[in-house]
């Protein structure tokens, strides 16, 4: 049955479309008080969304913490519930599946965690957290899902006889390779990198920043990339979305968007990275925001962006920017933007 869900799926779809396309999409987290747990309110963690994923690209997506970039992740692929808005995959709406016709689609999307040390059970061998997947699905027993697990610790650049270890045994860097062996186990076609190297050193985050896109090479993924720093962002990227307070403020190629940003906010963010020349570090003009980020359980009216925008009048307050095109692929959501 599940199987045959999937299959489904593949035949109704072309490489023409977009894999993901992501339409109004909603994600609101209630807030109660008092004793009796009364809803006063809601989180809007993601509130009217409009993306899409290419097949075989890695769109990055940044912004600052609590903008809702890791809820838009689970949203996407299921393990939230979106709360309005559509998600399709594939060409098929996928908003609210349920039952045998949701864990097919496990099948063909897949999460790569953050933080390596809570995403393992600590209580489970490597050979069990990447077999667990195998199981879940019916894809192999036996002799077959042992030499499956031992090829995919392969795969990710681990000993295969680490099978039989434990998570505390690795370092944080081997940990989030575990993690990446776990999520390939399905042989997902999209796969959301939920800020898979904000947890580790420095000197590991390149490593797992090439291995990941090996893997894509080599298996044609499609990478839905969240993360904080814009210069590993850049450099993994074909496309980057710029979220603020929920919403997308500005889409562009990621070559483009660093040359010429169009949003105040994403210009602001270009701004913040460092240039390794001191002398023109020196030189340079930083755009400054000033005051803080709004609630998210009241956020402004407007533009969510116009309470720290040097550019904002009036109208900002009174209407909601839509995104527009500036080109032919790069789309901003401001009504006065830069030049």
């Amino acid at each position: 049955m599940h199987e045959t869900s999937v299959k489904a799926l593949s035949r109704a779809w072309t490489t023409n479309e977009p894999l993901v396309s992501i339409s109004d999409l909603r994600v609101w987290f209630p807030v109660a008080s008092g004793v009796m747990q009364r809803t006063i309110g809601h989180v809007h963690a993601v509130d009217g969304v409009d993306l899409e994923i290419k097949a075989g690209e890695t769109l990055g997506l940044v912004g600052e913490s609590g903008c809702g970039k890791s809820t838009l992740g689970r949203a996407v692929t299921r393990l939230l519930e979106p709360t309005g808005g559509t998600v399709r995959f594939k060409g098929e709406d996928i908003t609210h599946i349920r039952g045998g016709h949701l864990r097919a689609l496990r099948r063909e999307m897949a999460m790569i965690f953050q933080d390596p040390y809570a995403s393992l059970d600590p209580r489970q061998t490597v050979g069990d957290i990447i077999g667990e997947p195998i199981d879940v699905h019916r894809l192999a027993k036996g002799k077959e899902r042992q030499d499956r697990i031992r090829e995919l610790l392969r795969v990710v650049g681990m000993n295969p006889r680490y099978a039989d270890r434990y998570p505390h045994e690795f370092s944080g860097g081997q940990r989030q390779r575990i993690g990446i062996a776990r999520a390939l186990a399905v042989e997902p076609t999209f796969i959301v990198c939920d800020e898979p190297i904000s947890a580790l050193d420095v000197s590991i985050q390149a490593q797992i920043i090439n291995l990941l896109e090996n893997l894509q090479s080599k298996f044609k993924l499609t990478y839905l990339f969240i993360a904080h720093d814009l210069s590993v962002v850049k450099h993994i990227s074909n496309r980057i979305a710029v979220m603020y307070l929920g919403k997308v403020m500005e889409v562009a190629p990621a070559s483009q968007l660093y040359r010429r940003p169009r949003h105040p906010y994403t210009g602001s963010l270009m701004s913040a990275i460092p240039i390794p020349d001191p002398a023109i570090e020196l030189r340079r003009e930083r755009f400054i925001l000033q005051g803080d980020v709004a609630s998210p359980v009241n956020p402004p009216s407007g533009c969510r962006f116009r309470t720290r925008c040097p550019r904002a009048r009036e109208h900002c307050a009174e209407e909601t920017p839509p995104l527009e095109a500036f080109g032919s692929d790069q789309w901003a959501a401001c009504f006065y933007p830069l030049d």
